[in-house]
């Protein structure tokens, strides 16, 4: 069975810092800012926002902003941080809705066994690694975590099997021991929501 590959992120939270320079491909400058996201819990999550130039005018710090794209990865080699880099590169931008939002929908393919344990609570958790293709034979590794009977279920995956879900984009504060002391570090991941069936993913014929 072939399914589509599905990659969409929209989010609505306040920017916080003036867009700063990241850098340039193919003749377009792109732009890096932190967007902050409440969570219904009252926690919030800011996550690192990838701009193309031409929709950089409609970034404000301050402001409410509605974001659509994608989530991306790509592999840091500074050798600082996380190995795994994820930012959300938007594809579309308007003003916000004063409705916050996180909401994630991917399908692809599982490239790593599932880590499943439990919390010294007893509580299920499972470590995934979803690929998610795109074009020109390129494809983005997401971690996914799940909880509770969710991770039960994706524990008994194998690699290459297919996954389709829904859930949110979360930052995690972490502590990094280097030879330098314990530096504090942010770790950006999909916290799954829902496993969805697959077959709703599946490409329609031709």
């Amino acid at each position: 069975m072939t399914t589509q590959t599905r990659n969409e992120v929209l989010l609505e939270g306040t920017v916080l810092e003036t867009p700063s320079m990241s850098h340039e491909n193919h003749c377009t400058r792109f732009y890096r800012f932190p967007l902050q996201v409440p969570r219904l819990s009252g926690q919030v999550d800011t996550l690192p926002i990838l701009v193309p130039e031409p929709l950089l005018a409609r970034v404000t710090k301050g402001a409410d902003l509605r974001v659509q794209g994608q989530l991306r990865s790509f592999n840091n080699r500074s050798g600082v941080g996380s190995r795994l880099v994820l930012t959300v590169y938007a594809q579309h931008l308007s003003p916000g809705l004063d409705e916050p939002c996180n909401q994630i929908f991917l399908s692809g393919t599982l490239c790593k066994p599932p880590v499943f344990r439990r919390t010294p609570l007893g509580r299920s958790i499972c470590d995934l690694m979803l690929a998610v293709p795109r074009k020109y034979g390129r494809a983005d590794y997401l971690p996914v975590i799940a909880w509770g009977q969710l991770a039960v279920r994706a524990g008994r995956l194998q690699v290459g099997d297919p996954l389709a879900l829904e859930g949110r984009v979360q930052s995690r504060t972490y502590h990094k021991v280097t030879d330098l002391g314990a530096e504090e570090r942010v770790a950006y991941e999909v916290s799954m929501m829902h496993l969805m069936d697959i077959q709703q993913t599946e490409a329609p014929a031709p």
